[in-house]
């Protein structure tokens, strides 16, 4: 094969992952993952990811269907959504932290609980059990309950059976056995995050090789031979000094990758045509960083900016936010000015429309 050009591997990367919109089962079989976020800003990122590629979605489509779906809300790489059969690869799960017997003592009294509830919320625990209040990673109090509960789901004692404005409310998960051949799952895992980020330069598979270890910490120890298989089975190239690898299959110089050039879209911050910044530099030429966590006074582009994509180039980002059923949005761009041209603001407008129709009520 022809080593590709950047040109081509871009082009590669948004026509593979903005696939012809289709039903939510398939969409989300196909992605492997959703991250997940609960900034609504205007909507949630996994609201924000999916409408670019699910008929007529609408935000809060996939936690009012969600209960329905063949999916379960667990750790991969980050936070989100998976099938249930990726579900299933990542456990049973042996988490790092290691709980002592006080710990597992009331793990398994909370279990039985919800066994006999069926579905449990976290206040119901609270209630029950009043384990208090503990302090959490961002330094605040939060209670005790809640964070146990964290714990038993990503330990798989528990699953989320659904969602209550926001909240998650759960039930208990029934053990299965482990993954036959744990390096065959491990792989597996592997292969749905680079199908998810492709096409991915080396040192980004690596760092996400790290990160799957936080969704298989059982596994932790086996990484450096897991990057072994995939450098050794994965297609790859060296272009422009950088070593890019893509899934068995594909090939990112093909003409069948095309992109309508007239085309924008306002995507999430998470989305996976954006989210490994390495990548996304190296595509564009600048840098995206998320900043709701950043102070307001150090705010380059703004609190949730949502990278806009006309064709194939990232020309700007928007701040999107909605106020008794109207849009507010501000607009930057790289440049400094947007493009000149009908084409351009007929393409912004019809964005916005898809944009309120998304948010608006079924």
């Amino acid at each position: 094969m022809t080593p590709p050009t950047l040109a081509q591997l871009r082009r590669h990367a948004i026509a593979r992952s903005l696939f012809k919109p289709t039903t939510l089962p398939r969409a989300l079989q196909r992605l492997g993952f959703v991250q997940a976020d609960p900034i609504r800003a205007p909507a949630r990122a996994q609201d924000l990811t999916l409408r670019h590629r699910v008929r007529d979605y609408r935000a809060g489509d996939l936690e009012r269907r969600y209960p329905r779906l063949p999916i379960e809300e667990d750790f991969l790489v980050n936070y989100g959504f998976v099938p249930r059969a990726v579900h299933h690869l990542m456990h049973p799960r042996r988490a790092r932290q290691e709980w002592t017997a006080a710990r597992w003592a009331q793990a398994h009294a909370v279990l039985d609980f919800v066994r006999e509830r069926g579905v449990a919320h976290p206040r119901e625990v609270d209630q029950r059990f009043a384990h208090g209040k503990t302090r959490n990673w961002f330094g605040g109090s939060s209670n005790a309950s809640t964070q146990l509960l964290d714990g038993m789901h990503y330990r798989g004692l528990l699953r989320v059976a659904r969602r209550e404005g926001g909240i998650r409310l759960y039930a208990a998960r029934e053990a299965a056995a482990p993954p036959a051949d744990a390096a065959q799952a491990f792989d597996a895992l592997l292969d749905i995050v680079v199908n998810q980020y492709a096409p991915l330069p080396e040192r980004s598979l690596s760092e996400l090789a790290s990160h799957l270890c936080g969704g298989a910490p059982q596994w932790r120890g086996e990484r450096g031979a897991l990057l072994a298989r995939a450098r050794a089975r994965l297609p790859q190239a060296e272009v422009d000094g950088t070593r890019w690898l893509w899934p068995a299959g594909e090939n990112p110089a093909s003409r069948r990758h095309a992109v309508d050039a007239q085309q924008l879209r306002l995507l999430a911050p998470f989305d996976p045509v954006v989210w490994d910044r390495r990548r996304f530099e190296q595509f564009w030429g600048w840098a995206y960083r998320f900043e709701a966590y950043t102070p307001p006074a150090q705010r380059v582009r703004g609190y949730y900016a949502l990278p806009l994509l006309w064709g194939e180039a990232v020309i700007g980002w928007a701040n999107v936010g909605q106020a008794q059923g109207r849009l507010s949005v501000e607009l930057g761009y790289v440049g400094g000015r947007p493009p000149r041209g009908a084409a351009y603001r007929q393409a912004l407008d019809e964005e916005l429309d898809r944009l309120r129709r998304f948010l608006s009520p079924r």
